[in-house]
């Protein structure tokens, strides 16, 4: 298995994700080439809580220029995760 924070990249803080923290889901920028199995063991390895559902979605980058230049923007992954009723709240999500 795959280190756990090598998995689970950073946390995605936004208006509609904290009002998802109200029916315990949370929000993160995961691994391109994690799958659903990988992210639940690596979110209850590091958080010490029980994920019932993993929702995964693929964000293709955005077109962006500098000047003269074009690029895109990274490619990424984006998984939200559902918890138990039982479960306690992520501390790192208390203060948002």
């Amino acid at each position: 298995m795959k280190n756990p924070r090598d998995i689970i990249k950073k946390p995605i803080i936004t208006e509609q994700s904290s009002q998802l923290m109200e029916a315990n889901k949370y929000t993160f920028v995961v691994d391109n080439r994690a799958n659903k199995t990988e992210i639940k063991q690596a979110i209850e390895t590091i958080f010490d809580v029980k994920v019932v559902n993993v929702n995964t979605q693929n964000v293709k980058g955005k077109p962006k220029r500098f000047g003269r230049y074009s690029g895109y923007t990274s490619d990424w992954k984006k998984a939200t995760i559902t918890l138990s009723e039982d479960s306690k709240a992520i501390e790192f999500f208390e203060g948002v």
